[in-house]
């Protein structure tokens, strides 16, 4: 397992940034899901009004071939929150889809899916992963999978202290416990942290945590 740093990421976004499919990659790195999982979106599991998805379905390879089939386990099956820039950026991409729609007309195969080929049929798998290797050697970014962007979204989320169960959640994994084995790396510094911040809310004068903790207004 490798992963990139926030900085990497944002280098890789920027390279990017002028892909047709970019609202896919952005949506793969804000959300932590599945190549299949992105690419079998369809947009009747999308909430753009309530910034949600839920995965209900996943697209994989039968022979070679895009086919649609049931996500991986049944925790795969979930709810994810939506940061409002994947929002806008979805927004902008239902619009370019559908003025590409009009323009093949009767031509245009509708598969309902998010994310598709300029025909409408879905984006070959094994084709996006090839998209991303180009794009993160264009960028001179370590090599690393496209699955490992799901790694890269867990690790970071653990870093910045959210919780693992909510981490756990997001990735649709079986149990926290698996998110914390998997992703153990991260967590002697969480402990770290944790550990300072305990340490100051014990040990700090009342008006210096008041200082640092302002009320809410």
């Amino acid at each position: 397992m490798r992963t990139w740093t926030a900085e990497q990421l944002r280098r890789f976004l920027e390279q990017v940034e002028g892909d047709r499919l970019y609202a896919a990659w952005l949506l793969a790195v804000s959300t932590g899901m599945r190549r299949g999982e992105v690419l079998g979106l369809p947009w009747s599991d999308v909430d753009l009004a309530a910034a949600r998805l839920a995965v209900r379905q996943t697209l994989v390879l039968v022979d070679g071939r895009p086919a649609l089939s049931e996500p991986k386990t049944p925790r795969s099956r979930r709810t994810i929150d939506l940061d409002a820039r994947t929002v806008d950026e979805l927004r902008r991409w239902r619009v370019h889809q559908t003025r590409e729609r009009r323009e093949w007309g009767p031509a245009w195969h509708d598969r309902g899916l998010v994310f598709t080929r300029e025909d409408g049929n879905a984006v070959h798998p094994d084709g996006w992963s090839g998209a991303f290797e180009r794009h993160t050697r264009a960028a001179g970014l370590s090599r690393i999978r496209l699955h490992d962007l799901r790694h890269t979204h867990a690790t970071l989320m653990l870093g910045a202290g959210v919780n693992p169960k909510v981490t756990s959640e997001r990735l649709g994994h079986h149990s926290t416990a698996f998110t914390l084995d998997v992703y153990a790396q991260v967590l002697p510094g969480m402990q770290q942290q944790a550990a300072e911040q305990i340490a100051a809310l014990v040990f700090s004068p009342p008006d210096a945590r008041t200082q640092s903790h302002p009320p809410a207004s």
